[in-house]
C-alpha cells in the first residue's frame, strides 16, 4: 500500500511536526483507559490492536488500528497481526542510526509500547483447562514485540504491567515529556524478565504432558523464575552472602506473602525458621502456637486461645525458646503479646493478624520482626534441594492422616484422648528433623528429640527434655517419623511411662517392636507413612 493511501497513520495527522507514537496491545486492560488518555494529552498518537483498540475507542480516544497502520489485515483468526516490518521496524529502529532506512521504507518510529501477554499461566492453572485452551493462550506477537522494544530501550520505552503506569506517567508529565535512560533500561529488564517467566511457564507445562494429556508431577525439563525480595546481611554463616527470592506468583498464605510490621531486616536463618514455624501452626484446625529454633520445634501446643497455647508451647523447652521464632495460627491479642515480650527474647513473631493494641505493645521491642501472613491452608507445592550441578525435587509433605488411615497393631487399643494426642504428635513430627521423636499429652508437646543419628538417642533426648522441664511424661504418647529398627526405642519409651506410640512401621523387626509394645501394655499404631523432615522448607512453588 502506498504512503498516500495511509491516511489513518497517526504520524501523518500533523505533517511537519511528527507525533510521538505509542503502541498499545494488552490482555490485562486494568488502568489502560486512563493511561492511554493521559498519553494522548501528552501528544502521543495511539496505535492499537483488536480488543484493546475497541476499548480505547469506546472510551472516546482516537486510535489507529494496527491493520490500518501496516496495510495488512489480521489473518488466521487474529493469530497474525503484529509480525510486520512497520511494527518491528518501528520498535527496533535506532535513533540516529536507522533514520535513513526508516524514511526510505516508510516506517514510523514507535516511541513507547504498552504490551502484556495472553494469560497462559492463569488459564493453565485452571483444573478444566484443555490442551487446546493452553495452546491458544500461547502469545506469539506479544513476546516478539516485547523483545524488539526492550532490545532498543535507548530509543523505546517498553511497559509490561499496570503497576508501572503511574511512575511512567509521573515522569512523562514532569515537564521534559521524556523517560530518562535509567527508567527505560529498568523497564527493558522487566520486559525481558516477563518474557523469561512466560516462556518458562509454557516449557514447564508442555514438558510435563503425558501421552494421554494428563500432567506428570515432574516435567522432563524444569524452569524456575524467582523474584528477589531482599538482599540479606549474610547467609547461614556470617562469611556467606545471601539473598531472599520468592515465586513470581507466591502462594496465598505463604511466608513470601508476609507483611512485616516492624523489626530489623530478616536474616537467612530468620527466614528458614519463620517458614518452619508458620508451616507447623497452619496445619492445625485448632488454635495453635509453635516455637522454632534452628528449624526444629522447641514446643508446640493447641489450646482454646493463643495465650494458653503459647504458655504450653513455651513450657516444653523454655531454655531453647530463647531467641526463637513464635508463630500462631490465630490473630494475636495485646495480652498475649505482653506475656511473650515479658517472658522471653525472640527474633520473629508471626500471626495471620494482629490487634492494633498488640502492635502497640510490640513497639516496645522494636527489634522483634513482626510478620503478618494472611491465613490459608498449605497448598501443594514442590520442594527442592540444590546439589552439585543438579537439583532434587519432591512434592510437598501435605498428606493428612485420620484415624481411618491408621492400623492398630498392638493388643491394646488407644483411648479417645490417646488418639487425639497421637494425631497431634504426628503433625508435630513432620516438622522435626529426622531422626524425630515427639512426646505429647493433652494437645501439647512435653519432650522433643531431634536430628540424631540414631532413633534411640532421639528417644532419650526427648525424655530428658521432658524431665528437665518438669513435665510429666507418664501417660503421654510418642510419635516417630520413621519405623523403629529395634525394640530399644520402645523399651526406652516404656521406662518413661509412654502409653501409646504412632509410627510408620515397615521395619524388618516390626513383630519384635510390636511384641515390646504389648509387653509394656502400650498401644501402637502404624501409619505406613514415613515423615522424615530432612531439610528446611521454604514456601514457594518450586524452591
Amino acid at each position: 500500500m502506498e504512503k498516500a493511501d495511509r491516511e489513518s497513520d497517526p504520524r501523518e495527522s500533523n505533517p511537519g511536526s511528527p507525533q510521538r507514537l505509542a503502541l498499545i496491545s494488552v490482555s490485562d486492560k486494568t488502568g489502560i483507559i486512563e493511561f492511554a488518555g493521559r498519553l494522548s494529552k501528552l501528544g502521543y498518537g495511539l496505535l492499537s490492536t483488536g480488543g484493546t483498540a475497541k476499548a480505547l475507542v469506546g472510551a472516546g480516544l482516537a486510535v489507529t488500528e494496527v491493520s490500518d497502520h501496516t496495510g495488512s489485515p489480521e489473518i488466521m483468526g487474529g493469530r497474525l497481526k503484529t509480525l510486520h516490518p512497520r511494527i518491528h521496524g518501528g520498535l527496533l529502529g535506532r535513533a540516529g542510526v536507522d533514520d535513513g532506512v526508516m524514511r526510505d521504507e516508510d516506517i514510523p518510529r514507535i516511541d513507547l509500547a504498552v504490551i502484556n501477554l495472553y494469560p497462559f499461566e492463569s488459564v493453565t492453572s485452571q483444573s478444566d483447562c484443555s490442551f487446546n485452551d493452553a495452546i491458544e493462550n500461547i502469545d506469539i506477537g506479544g513476546p516478539a514485540m516485547l523483545r524488539s522494544a526492550a532490545k532498543n530501550f535507548e530509543s523505546v520505552a517498553i511497559i509490561t504491567s499496570p503497576e508501572q503506569y503511574q511512575a511512567v506517567l509521573e515522569q512523562l508529565e514532569s515537564g521534559s515529556g521524556e523517560l530518562d535512560r535509567k527508567t527505560r533500561f529498568e523497564l527493558a529488564v522487566a520486559a525481558f524478565n516477563r518474557v523469561a517467566q512466560y516462556d518458562d511457564a509454557i516449557s514447564n507445562y508442555l514438558s510435563s504432558l503425558e501421552e494421554d494429556g494428563s500432567q506428570a508431577p515432574f516435567p522432563d525439563q524444569t524452569n524456575g523464575c524467582f523474584v528477589k525480595v531482599a538482599d540479606l546481611r549474610y547467609g547461614e554463616n556470617p562469611h556467606q552472602q545471601a539473598a531472599w527470592y520468592r515465586d513470581v506468583q507466591p502462594a496465598q498464605g505463604s511466608l513470601a506473602a508476609a507483611r512485616q510490621h516492624q523489626g530489623k531486616e530478616l536474616s537467612y536463618n530468620n527466614i528458614a525458621d519463620a517458614d518452619a514455624a508458620w508451616e507447623c501452626v497452619r496445619q492445625f484446625d485448632e488454635t495453635a502456637c509453635a516455637i522454632i529454633k534452628h528449624a526444629n520445634p522447641c514446643g508446640v501446643a493447641m489450646a482454646q486461645d493463643p495465650a494458653n497455647a503459647y504458655d504450653l508451647a513455651f513450657a516444653t523447652d523454655s531454655t531453647s525458646a530463647f531467641g526463637g521464632v513464635i508463630a500462631f495460627n490465630r490473630p494475636l491479642d495485646a495480652s498475649t503479646a505482653v506475656n511473650i515480650i515479658n517472658r522471653q527474647f525472640l527474633e520473629v513473631l508471626i500471626a495471620p493478624a494482629f490487634a492494633d493494641e498488640a502492635l502497640a505493645v510490640l513497639l516496645a521491642k522494636k527489634n522483634i520482626r513482626v510478620l503478618e501472613i494472611p491465613g490459608g491452608k498449605p497448598v501443594p507445592q514442590q520442594e527442592t534441594k540444590r546439589i552439585s550441578s543438579g537439583l532434587l525435587i519432591q512434592t510437598s509433605d501435605l498428606d493428612s492422616l485420620s484415624r481411618e488411615d491408621c492400623r492398630v497393631v498392638s493388643q491394646r487399643q488407644p483411648t479417645a484422648q490417646e488418639w487425639l494426642d497421637l494425631m497431634f504428635a504426628w503433625k508435630v513430627a513432620r516438622m522435626v528433623k529426622s531422626n524425630a521423636i515427639v512426646y505429647a499429652a493433652g494437645g501439647r508437646t512435653v519432650g522433643i528429640g531431634a536430628g540424631q543419628m540414631s532413633r534411640i538417642d532421639s528417644a532419650r533426648i526427648g525424655r530428658w527434655k521432658a524431665e528437665d522441664a518438669g513435665l510429666p511424661i507418664k501417660g503421654a504418647v510418642m510419635a516417630s517419623d520413621a519405623f523403629f529398627p529395634f525394640r530399644d526405642g520402645i523399651d526406652t519409651a516404656a521406662e518413661a511411662g509412654i502409653a501409646a506410640v504412632i509410627q510408620p512401621g515397615g521395619s524388618m523387626r516390626d513383630e519384635e517392636v510390636i511384641s515390646a509394645a504389648d509387653e509394656h501394655g502400650m498401644a501402637m499404631i502404624f501409619t505406613g507413612i514415613k515423615k522424615a523432615a530432612a531439610m528446611s522448607r521454604i514456601s514457594c512453588n518450586c524452591w
